[in-house]
């Protein structure tokens, strides 16, 4: 006897098919090019036995957007494929809090890259930039080991506020979204302290790009003054170019952010697949932007899209 499949339910199975297959493939080609920054940074550590603080920002921001996108894609897989395994405690309570800890700590490293480039590159002749610019790196470890802790409080912070409504003896996908919901509407604290902690970020990132526009603007006009534009225009022009992309992917990052917290509890699944989409886009987009922007990178990784071609070729 065949089984009787009602056109609902089987869009509704396409509908999951679909998002977790997009989810996946987003997911693992962000992860492939934050591996890759990790991979090449770790390699240049283990020949020079040293690191400079770009390296060890680009390090920590690789390494946490990784963890991050896999953390992120196991957590939707189970929810859509095997809802009842997060009902397994304290699976979700883990996931959950892990996935909070590892957002704020790329968000914070990314602010850190921010002003670490704009100390590096803008130039002013006030006292106290010029003082940041010369003692930046040596604050560098203090900013990174100031966003690993707050990072930590943010998910402890989480696994212990989502631990509350735990799941009951029914189980399943409705069930776990119930219990979403409730934790969504019931402990606003962790969602207010998490968007202060990324409005932080965002607001660091927006300073640095205003200030690094500035400080190129003014060069830019000095150089025409002095009758040099020709020289080094062009290096102006893409610098410019990169700070303006980076603070469009924030901008974009913060606003999904946004909307995420205010409409996590409606049942709008369209809208919210997209949001999610072009949010959890952010970790490998803005990776991939800065490997073109790092001239290591970027060659390391042209040497190696020709080999790889050779050996699908091979094949």
């Amino acid at each position: 006897m065949e089984a009787c499949h009602s056109p609902g339910q089987f869009n509704v199975t396409s509908y999951v098919s679909a998002s977790v297959i997009i989810g996946t493939l987003e997911a693992f080609a962000g992860m492939w090019i934050n591996a890759f920054i990790v991979s090449v940074i770790c390699i240049a550590w283990v020949k020079r036995k040293t690191l400079n603080s770009n390296e060890k920002i680009l390090l920590l921001l690789g390494s946490s957007r990784f963890w991050y996108l896999f953390i992120v894609w196991l957590y939707y897989f189970l929810f859509k494929m095997f809802p009842n395994y997060l009902c397994i405690y304290p699976t979700f309570q883990l996931l959950a809090g892990a996935q909070r800890l590892f957002n704020c700590f790329e968000l914070s490293v990314s602010a850190c890259l921010s002003v670490f480039y704009c100390a590096k590159i803008a130039n002013f002749r006030n006292s106290c930039f010029f003082y940041l610019k010369v003692k930046i790196d040596r604050m560098v470890p203090w900013l990174l080991l100031g966003s690993v802790f707050f990072s930590l409080v943010i998910g402890i912070l989480a696994y212990e506020i989502i631990d509350k409504p735990q799941c009951n003896n029914s189980s399943g996908q409705e069930n776990l979204w119930k219990v979403k919901i409730k934790t969504d509407i019931q402990f606003f604290p962790i969602f207010f302290i998490t968007g202060f902690g990324y409005a932080t970020s965002f607001m660091a990132v927006i300073l640095s790009v205003l200030l690094l526009l500035f400080s190129l603007w003014r060069h830019k006009r000095n150089m025409q003054t002095s009758s040099m534009k020709d020289l080094s225009m062009d290096a102006h022009i893409k610098a410019m170019k990169s700070i303006l992309s980076f603070f469009v992917m924030y901008s974009i990052n913060f606003i999904s952010l946004i909307v995420i917290m205010i409409f996590s509890g409606e049942s709008k699944r369209a809208m919210m697949f997209l949001i999610y989409v072009f949010h959890y886009a952010f970790p490998g987009v803005h990776s991939l932007i800065l490997i073109f922007s790092n001239p290591k990178l970027k060659n390391t990784l042209l040497r190696i899209l020709p080999c790889v071609k050779c050996k699908v070729c091979m094949k």
